[in-house]
């Protein structure tokens, strides 16, 4: 129940981009079409999951026996930058046309702080191995759920008759407050239906 819980957290109530504001440059800057939009948020979950995971392993079996704590913050940049070239390469290779796309978003991937705060906040948390990597997964996709829901309303707002002075960015980050408060209700929603159960 513990793992369903941290998923509905950190997908839904806790969602990094539209609660806590992380992750905004990629969010506002590749949710302008689907296709780089899922592609960006495939390679967030994918970076997110297993960065978090070994970094949970180095900080608990190298840098806690060694006393090394206070190196976390760089070892986990580490971490995150060299599997981040792993996924450049590897989109590069399998679909060029995603990497076009994706631009100079993806090495972004590398200072997204989603990325580094979930693996700091499951440190911080105490979450055993498993727990951690739920907890990264769901955040992984929280950030895609939100940027693919952004990017199919600014798709829809390209067609639409915007006024002159909010087209493009301005009406970009009204949408992203709109849906941020849509979530704090969807939020209040899913706490009342537990008090209720």
């Amino acid at each position: 129940m513990r793992l369903v819980a941290l998923l509905i957290t950190y997908v839904f109530i806790n969602n990094f981009i539209l609660v806590q504001f992380m992750g905004l440059c990629p969010f506002i800057g590749v949710s302008k079409n689907s296709e780089s939009a899922i592609g960006m948020g495939l390679a967030v979950t994918f970076v997110t999951a297993v960065s978090s995971t070994v970094c949970y392993l180095i900080y608990y079996y190298l840098l806690v026996p060694f006393s090394l704590e206070y190196l976390q913050t760089v070892v986990f940049i580490l971490v995150i930058a060299s599997l981040v070239q792993v996924v450049e390469r590897f989109i590069r290779v399998t679909s060029p046309s995603l990497y076009k796309a994706l631009g100079i978003y993806l090495p972004l991937i590398t200072t997204n702080c989603i990325v580094l705060g979930i693996s700091i906040i499951n440190i911080n948390e105490k979450y055993n191995l498993l727990e951690s990597f739920v907890s990264s997964v769901a955040a992984g996709l929280g950030f895609t759920l939100v940027i693919i829901l952004m990017s199919n309303i600014r798709e829809r707002l390209e067609l639409s008759d915007v006024p002159k002075s909010f087209r493009g960015l301005p009406i970009a980050f009204v949408t992203a407050g709109l849906m941020a408060l849509a979530f704090m209700g969807f939020d209040r929603a899913i706490i009342s239906n537990l008090h209720l159960a």
